[in-house]
């Protein structure tokens, strides 16, 4: 029987692997009141869904080495994050992770809003911003396509709502079938201002939602905007590999950490008889990871209602929270917001980018 002491319990917590951050689990204080342990644990990223499995893991733990009357609290605490240097940050916004693909159609502006509302629903406080100025699709998966922000006597926009969640998009300034015809330094200018020009307040996570490619919008955000950490989307087929691996080569020229893949479509199951076919092909997603040494997150099956859920503006997250495919979108999001809390706190400056 171990002796009931703070060292004593810290040695056995740091054998209790957290499973997201995959490290030992270190106590934010721990109290010893005659034969009983309070032990108190202050995570770092959201996940309200992994307390009581941490918790039982931790008692579990304890009780093996023969501490029984143990209570342990379980808070969270979400920190900021390093970003590239000598871009100036959001007073009022933590942490800025961008959603990216190297094409279009692999589902990326889904798993955004689904990634989003998933950070939510695990206990942060999370804002999203549509960055894709030629295609917004936010305001109508968010279901508030219909509103127009409104502003303050300062000039300031206010953020739509949808879902409970701070939005911003170029899809509440225009009607929706009009087509934005602009050149780039203009795209680039009406991100920064709806990024910097937007009244956001207490955001844990802004999920940026980019629009597909390596060009304009991409080199403003790694040059203006202070981005903590940026998660790549793809199918396993062959074309959206190639492509998804020329937008994860460009977030490693800027030094944004690469917080991981996530493998969109991965398999299709029969709504009628079950039958399970890999229609773009299987493997892709975890194959790239590993030749990138990059977290592979998770792997979404394709799924009508995924597609009909953002269609109707309610992602599948918020419309069926506990179904399997909102789950998964949870594990991804827990996934991602544990990865950017051991991305490495100096980052270097911008580098210079030569056109060969």
């Amino acid at each position: 029987m171990a002796d009931l002491t703070q060292d004593s319990i810290e040695n056995i917590l740091e054998g209790v692997t957290d499973k997201y951050t995959e490290q030992g689990i270190v106590a934010d204080s721990i109290e010893i009141d005659g034969g009983k342990a309070i032990i108190n644990i202050l995570l770092s990223y959201p996940a309200q869904s992994y307390h009581q499995e941490l918790s039982e893991a931790i008692t579990s733990a304890l009780s093996g080495k023969g501490i029984s009357d143990v209570t342990v609290n379980i808070d969270t605490k979400i920190a900021k994050y390093a970003t590239q240097k000598g871009v100036d940050v959001l007073s009022e916004v933590k942490n800025i992770i961008a959603i990216a693909s190297g094409k279009g159609g692999v589902g990326k502006s889904t798993t955004a809003v689904n990634l989003a509302l998933a950070l939510q629903a695990e206990g942060a406080k999370v804002a999203i911003l549509d960055a894709d100025i030629y295609g917004p699709s936010q305001p109508r998966m968010l279901g508030v396509s219909k509103l127009k922000p409104e502003t303050t006597g300062e000039g300031k926009l206010l953020p739509i709502l949808g879902h409970g969640m701070q939005s911003m998009s170029i899809g509440y300034l225009v009607d929706e079938d009009n087509p934005m015809i602009w050149r780039g330094p203009m795209v680039t200018q009406a991100l920064e201002q709806m990024l910097r020009d937007t009244l956001w307040r207490g955001v844990d996570y802004m999920i940026i939602d980019l629009p597909p490619g390596t060009g304009d919008t991409q080199l403003t955000l790694s040059q203006k905007i202070p981005v903590s950490g940026s998660v790549i989307v793809t199918t396993p087929q062959d074309i959206a590999l190639l492509d998804a691996k020329k937008g994860l080569k460009m977030f490693e020229k800027v030094n944004i950490p690469i917080l991981g893949i996530v493998e969109n479509m991965s398999l299709h199951i029969c709504s009628e008889c079950g039958h399970e076919e890999a229609i773009f092909g299987t493997g892709g997603g975890k194959s790239m990871a590993k030749d990138a040494n990059v977290n592979f997150l998770g792997a979404l099956p394709l799924e009508i209602d995924i597609r009909t859920d953002v269609d109707e503006g309610t992602p599948t997250v918020a419309k069926n929270p506990e179904g399997r495919v909102a789950q998964i979108y949870k594990e991804i999001a827990k996934k991602v917001a544990a990865k950017l809390t051991l991305q490495d706190k100096a980052l270097g400056a911008f580098p210079s980018i030569t056109i060969e």
